[in-house]
């Protein structure tokens, strides 16, 4: 008789629901838990799941790539680096008859995420597609920053999330990655050459499924990747010489990668052995300067296009009411509470799923302005609201997962083992 086979699971954020997934049934024959959400295309079998509150990305793969890829993202989590968050690993699976079935590699869906074919058939058009590829410009960046070489640069291995009309891109499929101390040249032009030729192949793609306009030029966009990584690099990592008179440059380069919406955290200054000129060059360079300015002001958390967006609105208030002497916490904690917060709960809760709250308030900013134009006075900020909600959010899709409806499953007699990094779920059957 053939001995009994052990389920395993480890997983760094341990969930005991995830026990109760039917591990013995290929991925392709699931139906219980899954949800409709989009996918992008994918080598593998993808399932997006739910349990209780938290909705799950699985996908088969070979052990050995699955705690590859686990490993890769739990070390892109610690640098820390835009990208999917791993749940776990799991090994040991059979079918029915004894039979093996590939290992599974779990990731925390992200929320009021979608692929770029999704996008499209949201109705996103062509004039679109140089914010999606900024997106991915910015988040190779990124990665090349972190010492992340991508090997598989392509809008597939992407997620991207509306960001105050922009989006902000989130890697999903690190398998062919490796993370180095830094990366040479040729290393990250073979990143970018790689993205042109993928970038141009799918969006021939979306034109062959008439997703696309057939007339638009594909080549022009699969071009503006390269143009616009080189000037993305060249602004973040240059070395800039200047004559010691001119030291006010070095401020005016942070000021620049601020508005950016990157942070300066070290540079380096030498100066030439005369001490009459100055060379300057950042070493450390993060995402986030708005984000972070506005999470220290408010709480809120927010993509960062989204957080320069909602500053300038608080800049606003500020001088609506001649608040200019108030410090600025004071002011931020004023147009929460009357401003941003009675919006939000303006928005019923069957069209919360539609988009993020920060980017709801982004479109009503905007459009306040169209609404303004077309009725000749200044509307305010509530009477747009209203009218937005009514007359466009609730014609949106749903961007979000919502939790099920029912009580979630009962894991009570599950144990769970802790241990100081991660954690594996004692082993099922064995």
């Amino acid at each position: 008789m053939a001995a009994p086979h052990a389920l395993r699971i480890v997983a760094s954020r341990p969930d005991p629901a995830i026990v109760t997934l039917p591990w013995s049934l290929p991925l392709e024959e699931w139906t219980e838990h899954v949800v409709p959400l989009p996918r992008g295309l994918s080598r593998h079998v993808v399932r997006i799941v739910r349990l209780g509150t938290r909705t799950y990305a699985v996908k088969e793969t070979v052990e050995e790539i699955a705690f590859r890829e686990y490993r890769l993202l739990r070390d892109l989590q610690r640098i820390p680096l835009p990208a999917v968050v791993p749940q776990g690993v799991v090994t040991g699976r059979v079918d029915a008859d004894g039979e093996p079935l590939p290992s599974a590699l779990l990731t925390e869906h992200l929320s009021y995420s979608l692929p770029y074919r999704s996008l499209f058939a949201h109705g996103l058009q062509a004039d679109n597609l140089p914010s999606l590829i900024d997106a991915l410009v910015v988040l190779l960046v990124r990665l090349h920053l972190g010492g992340f070489y991508w090997g598989d640069v392509s809008l597939s291995n992407v997620l991207f999330r509306r960001a105050a009309g922009g989006f902000s891109a989130y890697l999903v499929d690190a398998e062919t990655g490796e993370i180095r101390d830094t990366l040479s040249a040729p290393m990250r032009e073979y990143d970018v050459r790689v993205g042109c030729e993928n970038v141009f192949a799918e969006l021939l793609d979306l034109q062959a499924s008439s997703s696309l306009n057939p007339e638009f030029d594909v080549f022009d966009i699969a071009e503006l990747i390269e143009r616009r990584y080189h000037e993305l690099w060249d602004e973040l990592t240059k070395e800039e010489e200047f004559r010691v008179e001119e030291m006010w440059r070095i401020q005016s380069r942070i000021e620049r990668l601020n508005d950016l919406g990157f942070d300066v955290e070290e540079i380096d200054i030498v100066t030439d052995f005369d001490g009459d000129r100055v060379r300057i060059q950042p070493k450390v360079v993060e995402l986030g300067h708005h984000q972070r300015e506005l999470q220290a002001l408010t709480g809120l958390h927010v993509e960062d296009a989204q957080a320069r967006r909602l500053l300038n609105d608080i800049a606003a208030y500020t001088a609506h009411f001649d608040l200019g002497r108030e410090s600025r916490e004071l002011i931020a904690g004023r147009w929460l509470g009357e401003i941003f917060e009675p919006i939000m709960e303006m928005v019923p809760p069957e069209a919360r799923g539609k988009l993020e709250p920060a980017e709801i308030f982004h479109e009503i900013l905007v459009h306040r302005w169209y609404l303004s134009e077309q009725r000749g006075r200044e509307v305010s900020i509530f009477e747009t609201a209203r009218d937005y909600i009514d007359n466009v959010l609730r014609h949106k899709p749903d961007e979000l997962v919502t939790p099920a409806a029912g009580p979630a499953p009962d894991t009570s007699e599950i144990p769970v083992v802790p241990d100081e990094d991660e954690e594996e779920l004692p082993p099922i059957g064995g």
